[in-house]
Parts: structure tokens; sequence; C-alpha cells
């Protein structure tokens, strides 16, 4: 029997060469060497779209199936009738960031996007309910943080607080020893710091013209 019967001859599977990288969700081999280049970073982005039903989860879909690490995701309505701001904390490398924005930009509903720069205002709300046996301590705690108390029992306390997301997750720590029943936060929102443009283009509520769409997206 000759030897093409038994099949071509060549390196054994164990003496193949084995490329290295991990596969993305689209089975695309990323270089590791690239990838190691741009080390993920926290950012804020924000978008004006037309407020319509569905604008939202349009958004949050988008996200799932791209499968972008998305930390936070609010939406409101702005100066501008029928315009609403979504503001989304990601945590991507840069490459990721940029193709969100891309990603953004050509979904019908969205008007302009933007990542804010790091000056940006920054602020969430939360809701805290505490076990209500230590209210003196419970409300110096809540002063201490400029906070407000909503309710209050004999069972529970419930505060709210606003402020950056550190002063958040401080107060939030500080409010462990009483024991949390339950907390709610509503994620960041924000605006760019002084008269720069929240997103490029963006006009302001007083000038009675529109947000164009962003040429360069």
């Amino acid at each position: 029997m000759s030897d093409n019967q038994h099949g071509l001859q060549g390196p054994t599977p164990e003496e193949r060469p084995h490329p290295e990288g991990r596969r993305n969700s689209q089975g695309i081999r990323i270089d590791p060497a690239a990838e190691s280049e741009h080390e993920p970073r926290r950012t804020v982005l924000s978008a004006l779209v037309e407020h319509e039903p569905g604008v939202l989860s349009r958004v949050a879909g988008l996200a799932a199936r791209r499968q972008f690490n998305i930390e936070s995701l609010t939406v409101g309505p702005t100066t501008v009738e029928g315009h609403a701001r979504i503001t989304m904390v990601v945590e991507e490398p840069d490459p990721g960031i940029d193709q969100i924005e891309k990603q953004l930009a050509k979904l019908k509903p969205v008007i302009s996007v933007g990542e804010l720069d790091d000056d940006a205002i920054r602020a969430e709300v939360v809701l805290l309910k505490v076990r209500g046996e230590e209210p003196d301590k419970v409300h110096a705690i809540t002063e201490m943080y400029d906070g407000k108390t909503l309710d209050a029992g004999p069972e529970t306390i419930t505060v709210q607080l606003t402020g950056d997301e550190h002063k958040i997750d401080d107060a939030v720590d500080a409010f462990r020893r009483f024991g949390i029943i339950e907390i709610a936060r509503t994620g960041q929102t924000a605006l760019a710091h002084g008269a720069k443009t929240t997103v490029p283009g963006e006009e302001p509520g007083t000038s009675g013209e529109p947000t164009k769409p962003n040429p360069n997206q």
C-alpha cells in the first residue's frame, strides 16, 4: 500500500504550531500583544436621543449583543421637548470605547454621542433602608453625608443620599454598621464641566435650536 493511501505526510498534532490568544464572541482570535496595549478604563458616555418608546431597550440590546461592559445606564428628559439624555458608564479598552460610540451613533434614535472629559460633573442618587435600632447614630451619619431621611420607624430608617460615586461608596460603607436591609442606586448621570457641551453639537436649551446629528460620527 502506498504512502498516499495512508494520507499525507506531515507533523503530528503535537508538533504543529498553536496560535496564542483568546477568541472574542465572534470567534475572531485576539492578538495578546495587541490586546495588552489597551488596558480597560472606566469612562462616561453621553448620548442625546429621540425620546421615543423602546429607545432605552435598543441601547441596552446593543450593549448585550456586542458584549460591551456597561456598568450603569440612565435616561431622562432634556431641555428640548422630545429629546432624552442617556448616560452610560463603561469599562472597556480604548478600541472598545471607540466601538461603543460608533455603534450607538448608528442607532436611528441617537442624535449625537460623545465621551465626557475627566472633569465632568457626575452624580447619582442612592436610597438606603437600614435597621432602626440606633436612630440617633443613623441620623448623624445621614447629616455627615448631606443626606435626607425619607422614612423613619421603630424597625427601619430610609435615607436618600446624592453625590459623586466616591461619596456614595463611602456613605454606603458607613451605613453598613447598622445593617443595610435594602439599597437602590440610580447609576451615574453627568454633564460636561462649565460651558463645554456634553455631547458634540449640543445646543444650549436657551438657544431655541435643536441639536443636529454629529457629522463626524
